[in-house]
């Protein structure tokens, strides 16, 4: 019997997260509705506005014109002042309930939107945090295998035997692990719409569009992830539209766009440079989350 009031209590605490959840949804539901309903009510109203004005038309003409030897001058502007106190009465009656769903409304609404940006805000908090705690890792992987093993160890590179179609020689080559090589890298091949069959061309072409994203955030001090894919034909990611490069007056930052082709000294690197190989790895060196940095 000791465990009824134990499950219960964990089902009703389970209901209030799950409604705690869902809350700027249902705000948001609560809102709109609620401000169609006003609209309603205040279309509703507004048909009656004839009706109530003309009653007080005719009492006011009714008041003004009424002479009688005890009809003061003071009684007629008692009555007319009383007259006008009580049709605004009755139009403040007919809209209120407009007043007072559109007011609930509101509150739902700017609920929903205060719920969201503070979520978005801890969201952003943690994974700045991460992202910090994971570049910091990178930094002493690098100091103590290098650059060429912080790579192999995070796209998990396997050593394959490729054939030159030509020379129909064998070599070594590195090649990127099954799967997805990271959240920012994509492959620049035939699945983007700006790849070409020549490998000249896409080389040309991946240098130009880094020099214009370098130009771009020169100008406006910053650059989205999302903007790059954009360039290169890439379909754009959820990532993509918080992170990417800003520019820093302190050197918290790299202050330049590097898709991480033309500085390596991997084979498959060489040879997409030297115009060997038509697919690349482009691997972003993105400054983080800037969408909280931007002034």
């Amino acid at each position: 019997m000791k465990l009824v009031p134990l499950v219960i209590g964990r089902k009703i605490a389970r209901s209030t997260l799950l409604a705690q959840k869902a809350s700027p949804e249902v705000l948001l539901g609560v809102g709109i509705v609620g401000m169609v309903g006003s609209t309603v009510l205040a279309c509703r109203a507004t048909l009656k506005m004839d009706t109530v004005l003309d009653e007080a038309k005719s009492k006011l003409e009714t008041a003004r014109t009424l002479e009688h030897a005890e009809y003061s001058e003071a009684d007629r502007r008692r009555d007319i002042s009383l007259i006008q106190f009580q049709t605004g009465v009755k139009i403040v009656r007919m809209y209120m309930p407009a007043v007072i769903v559109g007011g609930i409304s509101i509150y739902a609404l700017t609920s929903s939107h205060s719920i969201l940006t503070k979520r978005n805000v801890a969201l952003t908090a943690a994974y700045t945090a991460l992202e910090k705690g994971f570049n910091e890792y990178r930094e002493r992987v690098v100091e103590k295998y290098g650059e060429e093993q912080d790579r192999d160890f995070r796209y998990g590179t396997q050593q394959v035997e490729v054939v030159d179609e030509i020379t129909g020689k064998k070599r070594i080559a590195k090649r990127v692990g099954p799967g997805q090589p990271s959240i920012y890298a994509r492959f620049f091949d035939p699945y983007s719409t700006s790849w070409k069959k020549e490998p000249e061309y896409n080389r040309v072409f991946l240098h130009c569009q880094q020099n214009y994203a370098n130009d771009m955030l020169r100008a406006r001090g910053h650059v989205f992830l999302n903007e790059v894919y954009d360039m290169l034909g890439i379909p754009r990611s959820q990532a993509g539209a918080v992170v990417g490069w800003i520019l820093s007056q302190n050197g918290e930052t790299d202050n330049y766009i590097n898709f991480g082709i033309f500085d390596g000294d991997s084979q498959v690197l060489r040879d997409f440079v030297n115009g060997l190989e038509g697919a690349i790895l482009l691997d972003f060196n993105v400054d983080g989350v800037i969408y909280n940095k931007i002034d």
